[in-house]
């Protein structure tokens, strides 16, 4: 039936009706995109070297830090600014405290980049998040990489780590690695993120842990203190997880520090965590740390994770 031109007028009031209540659309000119890093600097980077063992190196991505945050002419940044000395010294407290442990007989190398700020997770669009991250977050992260393989590697074994938004690098970076590079990881270490059925599509070389000493692998885990809590934008669909406490993937518990109980639930791919006392961990916006433990993904196994990135070192050499 042909619409008369009142009933066309009408349709188009409800479209942009409709359209008005949605967020507003941002314009290219009121977001600032910080310039990209410049990785021949070397305040861009964390590096602890330490030679006391023969190891490996770790190429470690570190987590989300900043919020959204305007610059002097109002425009407003969904991205960290490696080149803002706040910015820098806010991730140094997190590649400082891993390379503690992740430096322990290693060379860790840790990138600042552009990375996507709280405010990007909290949206909990996956288009969004995504488009914002791969366009230039990823690119920090590749160029970083790319040009630790060129500067400082010189064609040891490496082990990728990341935490967040750096566990979520790992995987993007996985894709990308060569057969030659493949060959060179030791491990990789995907902390308080998830490895999606389209990922292992994409990149079918990514395969799971199964212990403590297979190599090429890639050992990820998210913590909970229920099933209930899962949060899909760092946890869901997951295809993976393995207990850092007894490197099972089954629901056989383990017990850390004494007190607190890790079991692995092969259903939900998610660490259930008992005993632990996550009220100190910071609510972010009322996302993270709401019944999950992600903000102590880093620091719970720390000690496990030690032992184990050492295994594994020693495995691939020998």
């Amino acid at each position: 039936m042909r619409k008369s031109p009142l009933s066309i007028l009408v349709l188009c009031l409800i479209v942009m009706v409709g359209c008005s209540s949605s967020a507003p659309v941002e314009r290219p000119d009121n977001v600032y995109v910080p310039p990209m890093a410049d990785y021949s600097d070397m305040s861009r980077w964390h590096i602890a070297v330490d030679d006391s063992l023969s190891g490996a190196d770790v190429f470690y991505i570190p987590s989300t830090w900043e919020y959204d945050w305007t610059t002097a002419d109002g425009r407003v940044s969904h991205w960290a600014d490696p080149s803002n000395p706040k910015h820098r010294a806010d991730v140094e407290n997190e590649m400082a405290g891993v390379a503690g442990y992740m430096a322990d007989g290693n060379r860790f190398y840790s990138p600042h980049y552009r990375h996507i700020t709280l405010d990007s997770w909290a949206t909990l669009n996956e288009d969004t998040i995504t488009r914002r991250y791969m366009d230039v977050a990823f690119v920090d992260v590749r160029n970083a990489f790319d040009y630790y393989i060129r500067n400082f590697n010189q064609g040891r074994p490496f082990i990728l780590a990341g935490f967040s938004q750096g566990g979520k690098s790992v995987v993007e970076l996985m894709k990308t690695l060569d057969g030659g590079l493949r060959d060179r990881m030791v491990a990789a270490y995907v902390m308080g993120y998830k490895v999606t059925p389209d990922d292992m599509e994409q990149a079918p070389w990514i395969r799971a842990a199964a212990d403590s000493v297979d190599t090429r692998v890639t050992v990820c885990f998210n913590s909970v203190s229920d099933v209930r809590y899962l949060k899909p934008v760092v946890s869901a669909p997951n295809v993976m997880c393995i207990n850092p406490v007894n490197w099972r993937v089954d629901d056989v518990p383990a017990t850390l520090d004494d007190t607190v109980t890790v079991t692995a639930d092969p259903n939900y791919k998610v660490l259930v965590v008992e005993g632990y006392d996550g009220s100190s961990l910071p609510n972010i916006l009322d996302i993270l740390n709401v019944g999950d433990y992600h903000g102590a993904e880093p620091w719970l196994y720390k000690e496990c994770l030690r032992r184990n990135i050492r295994q594994r070192i020693d495995a691939f050499r020998f």
